[in-house]
């Protein structure tokens, strides 16, 4: 019998598994606290837990985080982390350090079967969904990895499309912003991106979550972003762009819109001046991402005067954007460059 991921449950589930093992329900409330408040993964160290609720538990579960198989430093001070995961798949993550934040960018899925164009991880294809546990451990390993400094930020895009392993990433959300027993994180810290999954930017809004929507956009028109994005051709930039009027913010929330530009695909004044009509009527703040360059990559990154005079076009409209140099590029770990070997090719 497989053993049970603690950091996978919600406290009202480690409650239950703490009843189902004869203690009571207030044991597992301690158990939430030991492992979500003071990110301790070691059942031996919770030393307020008896000693036979402890031995009970290990026999039945583990805390469940992933191995952290290697730590790269990148010189701008961020950090790859990669996890081997039980059945052998890796995954990264990337904490992030920007003056008095610290922003951790998670993994949903092992590989990703979008196949966007210009994405590394999507040459990887899908092998499967990562687990609640497998979710939540990549934060519980990057505080860990800097007791002195807790991840402040999350966003969810790291390798996988996050609404494609919509069940999962929803109770780790729920975990993450459980003001009592979970993690604590406002919603306004936590982002979840997706390059465009109509039905579940709905669904997702419905969960009453409140955090904030990304959506991977990368082109203006249907013919470019059909290009570049097969998921364009299930949901063009019509129904995506009513999805996301449809997305309930709170006040002073907006709509984050990632743009990674392209030389000569994306990133022409018509290209500009399309994207802004596009958002008109969305409170949208627009990050452009220059492209990072991998291996064997058919797109290249446009000169800083083009971007500039791209974010210029924008701004003249009043969009809020900003250019956005990712972090990690020395290392691989750069937006579109995080690709972990295969279950199928790991010794």
């Amino acid at each position: 019998m497989s053993r049970i991921a603690l950091a996978g449950l919600s406290p009202s589930e480690l409650s239950d598994l703490a009843v189902e093992l004869g203690a009571s329900p207030y044991r597992g409330r301690q158990l939430a606290t030991w492992i979500y408040r003071k990110g301790v993964i070691d059942l031996e160290a919770m030393s307020d837990l008896p000693k036979e609720f402890r031995a009970a538990l290990s026999e039945r579960a583990e805390v469940g985080v992933p191995e952290v198989e290697r730590v790269t430093s990148s010189l701008d001070g961020s950090r790859k982390m990669v996890f081997r995961l039980h059945d052998g798949g890796r995954v990264s993550a990337v904490v992030m350090p920007d003056e008095d934040r610290l922003t951790l960018c998670l993994s949903t899925q092992v590989g990703c079967g979008f196949a966007c164009a210009f994405c590394l991880t999507g040459t990887m294809g899908l092998d499967r969904n990562l687990e609640t546990a497998e979710i939540v451990g990549q934060l519980l390993a990057a505080n860990a990895s800097d007791p002195a400094r807790r991840v402040t930020h999350m966003v969810f895009m790291g390798m996988g499309e996050p609404l494609a392993n919509y069940a999962a990433v929803v109770k780790a959300l729920r975990i993450f912003t459980d003001a009592k027993l979970g993690f604590g994180y406002s919603p306004r810290r936590i982002t979840v991106s997706t390059v465009g999954l109509v039905p579940a930017i709905d669904k997702l809004g419905r969960e009453d979550l409140k955090v904030n929507l990304a959506i991977s956009l990368h082109g203006a028109t249907d013919e470019v972003r059909g290009r570049i994005m097969p998921i364009n051709r299930s949901w063009g930039l019509g129904e995506l762009m009513a999805a996301v009027k449809r997305y309930p913010l709170q006040s002073r929330q907006s709509v984050f819109f990632e743009y990674v530009m392209l030389e000569g695909v994306n990133d022409t004044d018509d290209d500009a001046r399309h994207l802004a009509k596009l958002v008109r009527g969305v409170r949208a703040k627009i990050n452009l991402i220059p492209f990072n360059d991998w291996e064997s990559a058919a797109f290249g990154r446009p000169a800083l005067p083009r971007i500039l005079a791209f974010q210029k076009i924008l701004m003249n409209t009043g969009i809020t954007t900003t250019v956005r140099w990712s972090k990690g590029e020395d290392i691989g770990a750069a937006c579109g460059q995080l690709r972990e070997q295969a279950p199928s090719t790991v010794s």
